[in-house]
């Protein structure tokens, strides 16, 4: 059984930098792992991710001020959030996505770990 273990959230004021971790606690080849949040009375929203290969994909609104980097094994990842908004604050979940021999990929979720941006 995998686990996704995060670590890093916590109370920021506006304009500050928080790190976010994420390790899988078992042995898992993933082809991509990410980042989401949710906001309260929103739907949760991908934030980064990272491909095996090294592609990264952000949201729109976070471009330019958050950065996402994993491990080579691709088995953790990070997502360093620097300039933090006020609208930045939601619960923010990891993602590793896994093939399966049965074509469809399955997802595994981290616990959560509040990210609260606020003066």
């Amino acid at each position: 059984q995998v686990h996704l273990v995060e670590s890093g959230g916590g109370l920021v004021q506006p304009g500050g930098s928080l790190r976010l971790s994420c390790a899988a606690s078992g042995s898992i080849f993933s082809s991509k792992m990410g980042w989401y949040r949710q906001a309260p009375g929103k739907e949760r929203e991908l934030v980064a991710s990272i491909t095996r290969d090294g592609f990264t994909n952000y949201a729109e609104s976070v471009k330019g001020r958050f950065a996402i980097s994993s491990d080579n094994a691709r088995t953790a990842v990070y997502l360093q959030m620097n300039g933090l908004k006020p609208e930045d604050t939601a619960v923010y979940y990891c993602n590793l996505r896994a093939p399966t021999t049965a074509g469809r990929p399955y997802d595994y979720w981290g616990q959560g770990t509040q990210v609260t941006v606020s003066s």
